[in-house]
């Protein structure tokens, strides 16, 4: 496996590989389209944040994740299970958000979600494992492997930013479903992780210039 993203310095190893590999990313780095080398937190905390943020704003995700992180001390999946149903939902918690972070707590003090096992593993085995606890789907999971553990190989290909910037940087007639956005991004292995944040940083920059919201 690929060195984890934790320096600007296997960033740009990753970028390099991807510019020799690709055309249309050697293209988009002549443009000036850099990823940022942005992590969140590892373990459960970085995860819970990630489930809480699912289909909601960003500043909506902010304030739930400020009230539950006040009750969560510390962020551990022990803590989590203790408390009550009452306790979550008046953070801002929904029902299936609940049931979600409490099968991520029990997956992990079961010993089910090795979380620190994860950074050893390759990519898809590491998806793997944290799609079987019931709630996490395939974008939360590569969400958290590419943002809280850095690993260079993690795709989200369900993301709809990373779809539609892979559609407007490859002439695309239509915006790639996940599967198309697997098969195409086969050739930038092992850096399929940097090659979404080049994705993402393109997403940001058409949409700047349209003067729409990022």
């Amino acid at each position: 496996m690929a060195t984890l993203l934790e320096t600007d310095a296997v960033l740009k190893r990753g970028l390099d590989a991807l510019t020799e590999a690709d055309p249309v990313m050697a293209d988009l780095a002549a443009q000036g389209v850099v990823p940022q080398l942005r992590k969140r937190p590892p373990g459960f905390e970085g995860l819970a944040c990630i489930v809480v943020g699912q289909q909601v704003s960003t500043a909506s995700a902010t304030a739930i994740w400020n009230r539950l992180r006040q009750r969560l001390e510390p962020a551990t999946p022990e803590v989590f299970l203790r408390l009550s149903d009452e306790d979550l939902r008046a953070a801002g918690l929904s029902a299936g958000k609940v049931r979600t972070l409490r099968a991520v707590a029990t997956d992990i003090v079961e010993g089910r979600l090795p979380l620190d096992r994860l950074p050893d593993l390759p990519a898809d085995e590491a998806h793997d494992l944290l799609t079987r606890v019931k709630g996490i789907g395939p974008w939360t999971a590569d969400v958290y492997l590419l943002f809280c553990l850095g690993h260079p190989d993690a795709f989200p290909s369900g993301d709809l930013a990373v779809q539609e910037a892979a559609r407007l940087a490859y002439g695309l007639e239509r915006r790639p479903d996940a599967r198309t956005l697997t098969a195409l991004a086969e050739s930038w292995r092992p850096w399929r992780g940097v090659a979404a944040k080049v994705l993402w940083a393109y997403y940001r920059t058409v949409k700047a210039r349209e003067g729409a919201p990022t």
